[in-house]
């Protein structure tokens, strides 16, 4: 059998492309190595809990926001309910102390209260994100800059800019290696749209996008791994693939029109390609950095959080040590007992994750696979529980008490997001969205290959996966019809 499209990689980038495809009478194939769709966007169940993996908070869904007109196009608002947050987040280091709201005047005027001196500065900033993409395009042509050049271009209080990078960590490690263009363009939408909870958990989206894709004639294959892309003439016709697990079997060959690679892109330079493509694939890429990853301990409360002390949806808490914005690299490679880490609550909105009396909530830290790597099992799982322990030490000084509700906890690391999304070194966003990163060409590689995935030049989290696998449905359509 022959498909129109085949697609490595259930990803929202692989889901959001076949969906568009199957929707437009493509004949969709898509193969996913773990049993179930939507590699970052999942959950997974624990005794009564339901964990979310990835998503804290979806960006945008105003009437401006691409992703608003996506879903709309997929039928997913009639299947799928958003929640709003309550507040984008609430910041603390222990010399100060507040609540940012998503309404960008309601924010400015409290910044502005707190920080009188850099009114112009606040303004500026705001002037920058809330008109990112007009401001990107009035500075093509030039050279990029980083948003920590950009703060302390418009910015004197150190701890001023610490709040502004309260959620740096949704985008990066670093604030003087990330584009000021993409961060601009990513957190100006958290304060046009507000931020949005997939009620249930992001597994809903995924699975609602992957039952839409059969819905539409396509068949998706749970629990496969693609092994080659077979190309003939340097273009791409196929693929070879084989069952892991319980499913293990002999490789099977299918055949394609076009092929989209929601897989990450250094894989299919590395594994998947033949080495003479592969190398070319390569050298295209070997200078764009791997992205930074997370570490995240899950956990589930006896009771509603909220009712233990839990004021904030989202709360980030910088370490003490930390001075200045060029302090957070650092603190981020350094030891876990003194690492920033931001806690969610969902029982601060109705998330449907647990029975009514309990709740779930995550602690979240940037991680590294260099922290992991080297440890063999019984280092690793000994390692895991002293780190859990240390995170919730700070949460039960966050607020006291807690920790004597907690029911179940585990722990997730770079490692973990690397065996489950086969991301190296578990980048949760791809290849980190430096200045470089912005001003280089959009990654291709042989006639019919194609990629739809965090690992793109739109970059990472769900909104960037989103978009890249939609554009990669346009643009599939769009050679098809000439």
């Amino acid at each position: 059998m022959k498909y129109d499209i085949i697609i490595i990689g259930s990803g929202l980038g692989g889901l959001t492309a076949g969906a568009k495809l199957a929707k437009e009478g493509k004949k969709v194939l898509l193969v996913e190595q773990h049993d179930r769709p939507g590699g970052c966007a999942t959950t997974f169940k624990r005794k009564d809990f339901t964990f979310e993996v990835g998503l804290h908070e979806m960006d945008g869904l105003d009437r401006r926001d691409m992703k608003s007109k996506i879903f709309r196009d997929l039928g997913v608002f009639d299947k799928v309910q958003f929640l709003k947050v309550p507040e984008f987040y609430h910041f603390t280091n222990g010399r100060c102390e507040i609540t940012i709201p998503h309404d960008p005047e309601k924010a400015i005027e409290i910044l502005t209260d707190n920080f009188p001196e850099e009114e112009k500065g606040i303004n500026a900033y705001f002037d920058q994100i809330l008109n990112a993409r007009k401001k990107a395009k009035e500075s093509e042509g030039k050279a990029e800059i980083s948003l920590g050049e950009f703060l302390d271009s418009i910015i004197s209080n150190e701890d001023l800019k610490l709040i502004l990078l309260g959620n740096l960590g949704y985008f990066h490690d670093d604030p003087f290696s990330i584009s000021l263009n993409y961060y601009s363009v990513a957190q100006g939408s958290y304060f046009q749209g507000g931020g949005n909870f997939v009620k249930g958990g992001s597994q809903k989206l995924s699975d609602y996008l992957s039952d839409y894709i059969t819905q539409n004639g396509g068949k998706v294959i749970l629990k496969h791994l693609v092994t080659e892309i077979i190309t003939e003439n340097n273009k791409a016709v196929g693929i070879k693939y084989k069952g892991i697990g319980n499913k293990a079997s002999e490789t099977e060959t299918i055949y394609g029109e076009e092929i989209i690679a929601n897989a990450a892109i250094p894989n299919v330079a590395n594994t998947l390609l033949p080495r003479e493509h592969g190398e070319r694939l390569q050298q295209k890429i070997d200078k764009l950095e791997l992205g930074a990853s997370l570490l995240t301990v899950y956990i589930g409360f006896k009771k509603r959080a909220k009712d233990l002390g839990s004021r904030y949806y989202s709360t980030f808490v910088f370490d003490d040590s930390i001075k200045t914005q060029a302090d957070i690299k650092d603190n981020n490679k350094g030891d876990f007992k003194d690492r920033s880490f931001t806690f969610i609550d969902y029982s601060q909105i109705d998330a449907a994750l647990t029975t009514e009396e309990k709740s779930v909530g995550v602690i979240c830290s940037i991680d590294y696979y260099s922290d992991w790597d080297k440890l063999n099992e019984e280092e690793y799982k000994a390692k895991k529980k002293k780190v859990g322990d240390v995170f919730i030490g700070k949460l039960e000084k966050l607020i006291p008490g807690i920790k004597d509700q907690i029911e179940y906890y585990e722990v997730g690391t770079s490692k973990t997001i690397a065996r489950y999304t086969l991301n190296p070194g578990g980048a949760v966003y791809g290849f980190a969205q430096t200045p470089q990163r912005i001003i280089s060409d959009k990654i291709q590689s042989i006639d019919n290959l194609h990629f739809a995935s965090a690992w793109t030049k739109i970059g990472g989290g769900f909104s960037g996966a989103i978009f890249s696998g939609y554009l990669c449905a346009i643009d599939i359509l769009r050679k098809s019809r000439k």
